[in-house]
């Protein structure tokens, strides 16, 4: 699953990256940063990013997950600054709705 769910990402960064600048656009490496110090992204750009991610991962497994959440927004370190810490917010998201 993890894998997918990479593979998601880097679909949905693709799409992103058309419209950012060419200083802004996101690598698509698990140590991206995404968001915070020396992340591209600013606020508008993360909800952006998310609300794509969650339309994409709806499509694809049929769930509906809320990524940027209480829960993300209370954890101690913050699930949107690499897109390896993001891929497993998400899994964890995906395996919480799919078990429900």
């Amino acid at each position: 699953m993890k894998e997918k769910i990479l593979d998601i990402i880097y679909e949905t960064l693709d799409e992103i990256n058309e419209v950012l600048g060419e200083r802004q656009k996101i690598e698509k490496t698990k140590g991206a940063k995404l968001y915070g110090k020396n992340g591209p992204l600013d606020s508008l750009g993360l909800v952006n990013l998310m609300a794509s991610l969650e339309q994409n991962f709806e499509d694809y497994f049929d769930v509906s997950i809320i990524i940027a959440s209480e829960k993300a927004m209370s954890q101690k370190n913050s699930p949107f600054r690499t897109i390896d810490s993001l891929s497993n917010y998400i899994k964890e998201l995906i395996e919480e709705e799919l078990n429900e």
